[in-house]
């Protein structure tokens, strides 16, 4: 019997995190912390005798690095990996590269908290989640989700919205309760999936 085995990851710190700063489609490089939340994902699949037939990953280096040193510590470095935009994080807009108390200042920590925690209302020239979720879905049902059903054991690094929209299917979320979701950075979230794609049992590899 096939596995049907997806296994999501964020990817590690960035710089750009570290700083406090909207970073959306920007491309900033990890942190050394980062580095180490990248090796550490890797490692813990691997403590648990996780191997992977596919992966997927953003068009953003912080996402491939974080996936490129987890494979490295899995010992599948080269694995058939696919990039491609509809993961991406979500679009911060005007607010990409600002600081965010410097936009709490500018627009009012109402107005910031709008843009960041609603599920419709995007910021100035941006995305909301509904927005990302709209792009990555789609993708997330044509592209990975038959791999895994076809028994191909699957890894996702990508970003903590474009994440959230895999979620909100897997986990059966409203859009009032995926923006409580959170995901921490370079921690596996393991999901076993039943044949009709709903899933069986989730596993969180937190410590």
């Amino acid at each position: 019997m096939s596995e049907r085995l997806l296994v999501l990851v964020r990817h590690g710190q960035s710089e750009w995190n570290l700083k406090n700063l909207f970073t959306g489609w920007r491309d900033p490089d990890l942190t050394p912390l980062g580095v180490e939340e990248a090796h550490k994902a890797g490692r813990r699949l691997k403590e648990e005798g996780y191997q992977f037939d596919v992966a997927f990953t953003s068009k953003l280096s912080r996402a491939q690095k974080t996936l490129e040193l987890a494979l490295g510590d899995l010992g599948q470095s080269g694995l058939a990996t696919i990039e491609d935009l509809a993961l991406n994080e979500r679009d911060y807009g005007d607010l990409s590269g600002l600081n965010k108390d410097d936009a709490r200042a500018k627009w009012g920590e109402e107005q910031v908290h709008v843009w960041r925690r609603s599920y419709d209302v995007p910021p100035p020239g941006g995305e909301s989640l509904k927005d990302t979720i709209a792009r990555t879905l789609p993708y997330y049902v044509t592209e990975i989700l038959p791999k895994v059903l076809q028994g191909q054991r699957t890894l996702v690094v990508a970003h903590g919205n474009s994440l959230r929209a895999l979620i909100m299917v897997l986990e059966k979320h409203t859009p009032e309760t995926i923006m409580k979701r959170e995901l921490a950075t370079g921690v596996p979230v393991i999901y076993r999936l039943k044949p009709d794609s709903t899933v069986e049992s989730v596993v969180d590899l937190a410590d």
